[in-house]
């Protein structure tokens, strides 16, 4: 039996409204390379305008618990991807309610503890 997520929906019923009504056009679940462990690094989505493309990844957390320790190196993996492929930036949304670290994610605190990640915002 599969991980129960709220991912899909949120994407469903959220982002991808938003980005259609922003004027975007997008792929799903794309394969935008390797992450530093050889492992396939997929996104939920690739926006495009005007030419210019986002990378888009998205984290439910609905307790606390390790998926918090994991978005370091998801921005790390999403700062080699925007480099690679030539995109003006990405974005990790953080969903759910159970982000004990979300405010100190959201205020840029994370940028002090890592470099070479300017293109990403969580």
């Amino acid at each position: 039996m599969g991980r129960e997520t709220t991912t899909g929906r949120v994407l469903e019923e959220m982002v991808l409204p938003a980005l259609r009504r922003a004027g975007y056009a997008w792929t799903e679940q794309t394969r935008v390379g390797s992450r530093p462990n050889g492992r396939k690094h997929h996104v939920d989505v690739i926006a495009t305008k005007d030419g210019a493309s986002v990378l888009v990844s998205m984290k439910w957390q609905e307790a606390s618990g390790t998926a918090e320790q994991k978005v370091p190196f998801e921005v790390m993996c999403l700062a080699d991807a925007v480099g690679e492929l030539g995109c003006s930036a990405a974005y990790l949304v953080l969903g759910g309610p159970g982000w004990t670290l979300r405010d100190w994610y959201v205020s840029g605190a994370l940028r002090q503890r890592l470099t070479d990640v300017d293109a990403v915002t969580v």
